[in-house]
């Protein structure tokens, strides 16, 4: 494994913290939970008091005002450790960061602290039933009456949807202006007319909360706006090279835990009298999806690096989470075949694997979209 030099001490220092965190708090019940259809609200509270939760967040809110890379430790090691129910991704890395960068002082003031602590779990309303990754087209309106916005319309397969108590909702303002009429509007659990509907059971990350979400008349305060009217696609786009890089992260550490793991195995697991790791046809694949992850890391970490540095481009971005997502599944698929039958046994971590990452290719963009972004630039004159 070639040594990693993204991180420094205390980044390593932290992430032991996270580990034996996540070891005490999270691994002996994420089974139950995956039953359960959703983690234990406590769980966010018990990572606020030590700081888990978007530790990027300025002192004045709260925070402790560290790089991107303290959350980065916080993605890999809920990756590596299959833990996939816990949405502490999308509320850091993702929902809370546009509060900070778009939100007035006093929704700043209101709702980072709470965000900080765990008392407010935060989710992104912006996929709809006949959308998908076509943000400019959604359908949910916010028509301005007097002081207040009326939100119309639904939302799907929405992250940390049963428990979210504040939601950024992508609406439209108005309608015949395409992509520029587009804003994010924060609206809170408990305002009538906003329902939160079933959570949805999937093919995987089963201890994830999942949900489609109901407004029906909903009024909010015009303070409600998250930024400039109209300025959400925009706001949009320059958020999602960051969330791109934190899925990539996560597929990159998966495909290293369970390749790790499948080494393990391959050496105590015996067939016609000796280890599986005996046969070149076992040697030769594990040969190559190391080297091929040995690759993406690098890839990854120089990301993380141009990120940390405000330098991670859309482009870059997109090709940071196309190829992680489809190497990590790759990976997976080829590891559970080396498992045999115990490879589709749910109780080993390949099979849970297996069924949590194929999403990976198609949240926060899905990977035909990676390609065009990729390719627009490429062929531009």
């Amino acid at each position: 494994m070639i040594p990693r030099s993204v991180f420094d001490s205390e980044h390593e220092q932290f992430r032991n913290s996270v580990r034996k965190f996540l070891e005490v708090e999270a691994v002996p019940f994420h089974s139950q939970w995956e039953k359960d259809g959703c983690i234990a609200r406590d769980l966010w509270n018990k990572a606020g008091e030590q700081g888990f939760l978007a530790p990027t967040m300025p002192e004045e809110y709260g925070g402790v005002g560290v790089d991107f890379r303290y959350n980065a430790v916080i993605d890999e090691e809920i990756a590596r450790l299959g833990l996939t129910g816990i949405g502490f991704g999308l509320h850091s890395d993702i929902a809370v960061p546009y509060i900070l960068n778009y939100g007035s002082e006093a929704q700043k003031k209101k709702y980072i602290p709470a965000c900080l602590t765990g008392d407010v779990v935060t989710a992104i309303a912006m996929t709809e039933p006949g959308t998908g990754s076509d943000l400019q087209n959604i359908k949910t309106t916010a028509v301005q009456d007097g002081n207040e916005y009326i939100i119309n319309g639904s939302k799907t397969f929405i992250t940390n949807g049963q428990h979210a108590d504040l939601t950024v909702v992508v609406c439209k303002t108005n309608q015949e202006a395409g992509a520029r009429g587009v804003s994010l509007i924060l609206v809170e659990a408990g305002t009538p007319g906003f329902e939160k509907g079933s959570n949805l059971e999937k093919i995987g990350m089963k201890a994830q909360d999942t949900s489609e979400l109901f407004f029906q008349d909903v009024r909010v305060s015009r303070d409600n706006l998250l930024g400039e009217e109209g300025m959400g696609f925009f706001y949009l786009m320059q958020e999602l090279p960051q969330e791109r890089l934190s899925v990539a992260l996560t597929g990159t550490s998966v495909a290293e835990s369970i390749l790790e793991q499948t080494v393990t195995y391959v050496k105590e697991r015996k067939a016609f009298g000796k280890p599986i790791a005996a046969f070149q046809n076992t040697q030769f694949k594990l040969a190559e999806l190391d080297a091929e992850v040995t690759n993406l890391r690098v890839f990854i970490d120089r990301c993380l690096e141009l990120h940390v540095q405000g330098k991670l481009d859309a482009v870059t971005a997109a090709k940071a989470k196309m190829l992680s997502t489809d190497l990590q599944c790759k990976v997976v698929d080829e590891c559970l075949q080396l498992h045999g039958g115990y490879g589709y046994m749910w109780e080993y971590p390949v099979a849970r694997a297996f069924a949590d990452s194929r999403v990976q290719r198609i949240y926060g963009g899905t990977n035909e979209i990676m390609k065009l972004i990729i390719s627009r630039e490429l062929l531009k004159d």
